[in-house]
């Protein structure tokens, strides 16, 4: 289901129903558990418009008291895995 959830909001994003914040703040709250904490936004929706500026094992710092593998930094590419931002990605470059 959060996978098709997804899939969802990005197609409503991109046919203009729906904001990007809007989508994005729905998607990492209802599609993860427990929710991501509201300061992951800014940083997926950066990932998500910046796409081609950056390379897969770029780091991004994260919110204060998050933790990938015992860091405070985390790869993009670990970034979309873990928060499931692959159907905003593809919306998007389907867009452009």
């Amino acid at each position: 289901m959060g996978n098709t959830q997804a899939v969802g909001m990005a197609e409503a994003v991109a046919d203009g129903s729906v904001s990007l914040d809007r989508a994005l703040s729905y998607h990492l709250q209802t599609n993860h558990y427990p929710p991501l904490p509201n300061e992951v936004l800014p940083i997926a929706k950066h990932i998500i418009e910046t796409q081609g500026e950056w390379g897969w094992d770029d780091a991004i710092t994260l919110p204060e008291g998050m933790l990938y593998k015992g860091g405070s930094w985390a790869p993009v590419w670990a970034c979309v895995q873990e928060w499931h931002l692959d159907a905003f990605l593809e919306s998007f470059l389907m867009e452009e």
